[in-house]
């Protein structure tokens, strides 16, 4: 398969395998968009690394979807969406020439959303049909940002980006009734946030998130990954970035900022700041 929101394997009209580019801002957001269209029959197959939204464009179809081992054979009209997670093999039959948008998530932005929105563990539904305007809404400005080359900026791009991925946590997740044992609980996460938020400013180590969590280090790291989507140290970064991002857009230096929240120095802030956001500390404030 291919790279995690570079690109979708798809067959369409019955034709060869093709790899379809979608677009994908720089930086670390977690999401792709593409639009496409096909006249008859479409099969996707997502990389394990996504999860494949579809939002319908077109007034009205008839059309016969597949997701993993479900089928549903309805009418659909513009905003009606289906979502096929990672590593799930899926299809669409068309009366009619189809128009779709086709959002593509890391399932490890997904994941860490949902931990942050105290909904760990949550996971994805499969959906053969649906409607959600918010949805559409999001992917429409995210669609627009590629086909433009990002001329508001890739601050709207990223908040664009964030807002579609809470917005499948919040609308069509589901969470276990039994959290696994392989996984963090609540409680422990939100001992671990509040601890490195007291902590910006200090070296935090793993062996000290551990002990929060009452778990040895090796275990710890397998199950918080497992749990949030990311490692200890990104989520580290992850919180500390947060912070530096608020404290930048209040108006402090860089230098305050960085020794504020962890950061060796205003390069190392800056580096994370472009790689995570793909922007310049200044085009955050």
């Amino acid at each position: 398969m291919t790279k995690s929101g570079e690109a979708i394997w798809t067959r369409c009209d019955d034709g060869p395998s093709t790899h379809l580019e979608a677009g994908r801002a720089r930086g670390e957001s977690g999401v792709a968009v593409l639009r496409m269209q096909f006249s008859r029959v479409a099969h996707f197959k997502p990389a394990p690394q996504q999860h494949l939204v579809f939002l319908q464009l077109s007034p009205y179809l008839q059309l016969d979807c597949r997701v993993g081992g479900s089928r549903l054979r309805h009418e659909a009209t513009t905003a009606t969406m289906a979502i096929c997670p990672a590593g799930c093999d899926c299809s669409a039959e068309s009366s009619a020439h189809a128009d779709l948008l086709v959002v593509a998530v890391n399932p490890s932005r997904l994941t860490l959303a949902a931990a942050e929105g105290s909904a760990i563990a949550a996971r994805l539904r499969e959906r053969l049909v649906g409607y959600d305007q918010t949805l559409l809404n999001i992917a429409n400005v995210l669609a627009k940002q590629h086909a433009t080359e990002y001329q508001s900026g890739l601050r709207l791009w990223n908040e664009a980006a964030t807002g579609f991925i809470n917005r499948l946590v919040l609308a069509h997740t589901w969470i276990p009734p039994e959290s696994s044992r392989g996984s963090l609980g609540l409680p422990a996460l939100k001992k671990i946030r509040d601890y490195v938020h007291a902590h910006l400013a200090e070296p935090i180590e793993v062996n000290d998130l551990a002990s929060l969590a009452g778990r040895s280090p090796f275990h710890f790291t397998r199950v918080f990954a497992r749990s949030t989507g990311v490692t200890p140290y990104r989520y580290v970064v992850h919180l500390r970035l947060r912070a530096a991002i608020e404290r930048i857009q209040r108006g402090m230096s860089l230098a305050e900022v960085a020794a504020d929240t962890g950061f060796s120095d205003q390069s190392h802030l800056s580096r994370w700041v472009r790689r995570v956001h793909g922007l310049t500390p200044s085009q955050l404030a």
